[in-house]
């Protein structure tokens, strides 16, 4: 039986997860603290609050300071975009409010020195201007005396929120400012919330560090609108985005306010506060002087007398989907990138953008980097399309200067196409990473083994014993990994390699297979017992003392359902490369493999039940295992399965968020709720699942935040340099991107989904590099700004990727004839699609609704056309081990005018699959309605 779900301050959060983030981040156990007695008001409060409307809000300003108290949209008044609930508490020194300001400066070459609005609390000058809704001379509010003159205003200028800095040399000597950052304080605290609370008052924000054409997004966690717009006022350049760190402290003390620091407590419900930076070489010659920054750092140097102003502007979008609308209506300009921002070599890529002044030049850093030329107006002639063309690996920047002056950069990963990146990986796994010491106590032999970059050498020992342990998601991610891509694309001595590893190290050592415990799966095959390992066998460098060292005992538990998908795909892969291939897969028959899966499966809810309350990532695998075994007519085995998975189903259908899981907000398992969701009908709660998706999973010109769904406490446990800290591209983007590419599917006039699924789909292959190393995600903090170094956990985004890569064909009313994941031609009636994707083997043609996907067999090229309503369809020739081809024909929604789609040649369906066979050569075929 489902036991009672949790919510984000209930006791079952003191699973063993919830206790890693206590003592590696410091974080309290918020369900064991003591009530606390109600906050007492500080010093800013004492003169009260000042409310006035804009067009578009209802505003609060605190007296004293002159920040924000609340800003809430008409839209939907009751909502407050800032965290305006706990303004008691946070009315104290060291908590940032929008409307602070840091400023980091230097007279001469002398050392940086550092001021904050917010570090001690001092009431403001106010000033009264004429057609101000509030203004204030700061010059005495900052920590310590500042050698300039600071005003800050709050105007309406053409109906829109706006705020503004003005400072001002006063001195006799030139004043160098090497860091302008103004505090982007939104509601984002869901500390000590359950997770209604959290989707009812709480927002997400995501940046796009674009310079002159930069914004922030705040969108809401139940993904509705209206969502908030923070961008530049004029030429205001958005040149970095910096954390707003908490400072150190130690349980039972009181903390101290530190510059740049808020004394909100960081952890999973809370990320943590940022800086739009508007200059940063301040910051950029110094603690982040190791990282490329995503812009050219500057710095601005004020002259005696000299004046400087910057501001920002707020404005509401009706919905996410909306926010380039909003942009443009803004008269900011807009980029849309397709099929992204993650450029294949091997993909002819298109950027369109958009903005009332023309472009007058276009550079790209590393020169050379991507070729881009204009190709002229798009179907929608508000926009000018150019052709873009990735040449050299790794990121690039393209700055478009437009004639008004204003400059905007677009940030591109180029990778190799996306076949030989996969390639390339298959091959670091099995030879890099593979392990095979017949002496190892821990019997993890042949695997593959986490894998550290830097030092370049497997990790046999780590302190966190499940990373070398081969169980949970940062020791089983490598061999997840290898899994997945066997499925996306089978090499035969790969194959053999992980059949070895499954008959043994999974059977019988991950995974018993004998005793009360069977199909059990253990939490790590490496453990800490000194007493039965010869003396100094484990590291002295590592500290041993913590609970991640588990014992014998520990590691042997089996109660942990996140560890149970990673097995079960592990067979579901070779089941499918036996079912539908030749003499590929040898150890064992193709039922062995799917009975193992099914048993994995049902081992989950009954050894796992405590956690499989929640969705699982990877939990696709599951709805998959079941379709499988009613294909095969296993309908005793199918019925317990369905059985199983409906009770979870049914306990999420009666929750409002069923979003939570070992960690009390998470963004993992919406994934699988949006699966049994849609399979078992729950059509409300898939929708409620697409829009929190849609919440944190924005669509950006970045390739690091496009389709980055958010994730920001996992590198404690699976990386090298384990911190809180927004991940690019860590495993949310690739299992996020399953549910947003179904649902785009089922509307496909709606290409938000496509664009920020797909998004996440191509994040998950940017963390590849040119030997094939694959890293759990990228370090988005300005002093790294690269890719972690342990594989850990990696193996879970690359599933959502196999998952989900595709080729997508679609006619926008804006941009015409567009494809994601491949190339297309138009010629007259007819349009030539080349799947360019990992697989190939799935190609969804979106006028009509028409979804192919291949269970052997790849798809060479397809024609479509439009007018006779046919398609024609080249696959790849026979090989050794595919003698035939087996298509399914789906329309997951339909259009009037268009009838179902079936062979126009006699074909023989078994399974739900047409059989074709191939040839020597290209084998062609027709699709007729």
């Amino acid at each position: 039986m489902i036991g009672q779900r949790s919510s984000i301050a209930s006791p079952y959060l003191l699973s063993w997860w919830f206790a890693a983030l206590v003592l590696l981040a410091g974080v309290p156990l918020l369900a064991q603290e003591a009530k606390k007695a109600p906050p007492q008001p500080g010093p800013m409060l004492t003169d009260g609050l000042q409310n006035f409307e804009t067009p578009e809000f209802q505003v609060a300003l605190v007296r004293s300071s002159q920040t924000i108290a609340a800003l809430h949209p008409k839209q939907d008044l009751p909502f407050d975009f800032n965290p305006g609930d706990r303004l008691t508490e946070r009315s104290h020194d060291g908590y940032y409010h929008l409307g602070d300001v840091d400023i980091r400066l230097r007279t001469g070459k002398g050392e940086w020195k550092d001021y904050s609005t917010a570090l001690h609390r001092a009431a403001v000058k106010p000033i009264s201007q004429d057609g101000v809704l509030a203004a204030a001379d700061l010059s005495g509010a900052f920590s310590d005396p500042i050698p300039l003159l600071v005003m800050r205003t709050w105007s309406l200028v053409n109906g829109k929120l706006t705020l503004r800095f003005t400072l001002t040399n006063p001195t006799t000597a030139a004043v160098e400012i090497g860091g302008l950052g103004i505090p982007m304080i939104f509601n984002n605290d869901m500390n000590e919330r359950t997770l209604e609370q959290a989707h009812a008052i709480c927002s997400f924000s995501d940046p796009y560090i674009g310079q002159e054409a930069g914004y922030v997004q705040v969108t809401r966690l139940n993904g509705h609108g209206p969502a908030l717009l923070v961008i530049p006022d004029g030429n205001t350049s958005f040149e970095a985005y910096k954390p707003i760190l908490n400072p150190h402290w130690k349980r039972g003390q009181q903390p101290k306010p530190e510059i740049y620091t808020d004394m909100t407590r960081r952890g999973m419900t809370f990320e943590g506060f940022y800086d739009w930076m508007v200059v940063s070489r301040g910051f950029a010659d110094n603690e982040w002087k190791k990282a490329e920054q995503w812009n050219p750092p500057t710095s601005k140097t004020l002259r005696p007398n000299e004046t400087w102003t910057v501001g920002l502007q707020f404005v509401v979008s009706p919905s996410i989907q909306s926010i380039e609308t909003t942009l443009a209506e803004n008269h900011r300009p807009v980029a849309v990138g397709i099929p992204g921002y993650v450029l294949p070599t091997d993909i002819h890529a298109q950027l369109f953008l958009r903005y009332k002044q023309p472009v007058k030049s276009i550079d790209v850093e590393p020169s050379g980097s991507i070729d881009i030329q204009k190709r002229g107006d798009a179907s929608n002639r508000e926009f000018t399309e150019y052709s873009v063309t990735g040449k050299q690996w790794g990121r690039s920047r393209v700055t478009v200067t437009y004639d008004d002056g204003l400059t905007q950069s677009i940030h591109y990963f180029v990778m190799k196409p996306q076949s030989e990146a996969v390639a390339d990986m298959g091959r670091f796994l099995t030879h890099d990473q593979w392990f095979d010491d017949p002496k190892d106590p821990f019997h993890r032999g042949p695997s593959v083994l986490t894998y550290d970059r830097e030092a370049n050498h497997i990790v046999t020992q780590d302190s966190r014993v499940w990373i070398a342990g081969l169980s949970d998601e940062g020791g089983a991610g490598s061999w997840l990994a290898t899994a997945m891509k066997e499925y996306v694309q089978p090499d035969p001595e790969e194959v053999a390699k992980f059949e070895q590893f499954v008959d043994g190290v999974v059977w019988g050592g991950i995974q018993f297979k004998d005793g009360s415990k069977k199909y059990g799966v253990r939490k790590s095959l490496f453990y800490y017992q000194p007493d039965e390992l010869p003396p100094n066998y484990y590291r002295s460098d590592l500290d041993w003392k913590s609970w991640t060292s588990w014992n014998k005992q520990a590691s042997e538990a089996v109660d942990r359902s996140y560890d149970y998908p990673h097995v079960a795909a592990a067979y579901w892969v070779l089941y499918r490369l036996a079912r539908n291939h030749s003499g590929l897969v040898k150890n064992h028959p193709w039922d062995w493999y799917l009975e193992q899966a099914y048993q994995t499966s049902m081992a989950m809810v009954h050894f796992g039940e405590g956690l499989a309350q929640f969705g699982q990532m990877e939990g696709d695998i599951f709805v998959a295992i079941l379709d499988d075994l009613k294909e095969e007519g296993k309908a005793a085995e199918a019925s317990q399965l369905e059985a199983a998975m409906k009770a979870r189903a049914d306990h999420w259908k009666s929750e409002a968020y069923p979003f939570g899981s070992e960690m009390p907000w998470d963004s993992t398992g919406q994934e699988e709720v949006y699966a049994w969701s849609k399979y078992f009908g729950y059509t409300d709660k898939a929708e409620v699942t697409i829009n929190a998706i849609i919440g944190y999973m924005p669509t950006v010109p970045h390739w690091g935040y496009n389709g980055s769904a958010r994730r920001y406490w996992d590198f404690l446990y699976a990386a090298k340099y384990s911190r809180i800290e927004r991940q690019l591209h860590h495993y949310g983007s690739g299992i996020n991107a399953i549910p947003m590419l179904t649902e785009y599917r089922a509307h496909p006039d709606d290409i938000h989904l496509l664009r920020a699924g797909y998004g996440g789909v191509m994040g998950a292959l940017t963390n590849i590099d040119q030997q094939g190393y694959d890293s759990p995600a990228f370090h988005s903090f300005p002093d790294m700004l690269r890719f972690d170094p342990l594989s850990g956990d990696n193996g879970t985004n690359f599933f959502g990727h196999a998952w989900s890569t595709a080729t997508y064909v679609v006619k926008h009313p804006d941009f015409g004839w567009t494809c994601f994941g491949g190339n297309l031609s138009v010629s007259g009636d007819e349009v030539t699609i080349e799947p360019k994707d990992a697989s190939r083997t799935r190609v969804y043609l979106a006028p009509v609704g028409l979804w192919l996907t291949l269970d052997s067999g790849q798809f060479e090229r397809l024609i479509w056309n439009g007018k006779t309503g046919s398609l024609r369809i080249a696959l790849a020739p026979i090989n050794q081990f595919t003698t035939q081809a087996r298509l399914r024909i789906d329309q997951p929604t339909h259009f009037a005018g268009v009838g179902e789609f079936h062979p126009s040649a006699t074909a023989v369906k078994e399974r739900g699959a047409y059989s074709v066979a191939l040839s020597a050569s290209e084998t062609c075929m027709e699709l007729t309605q």
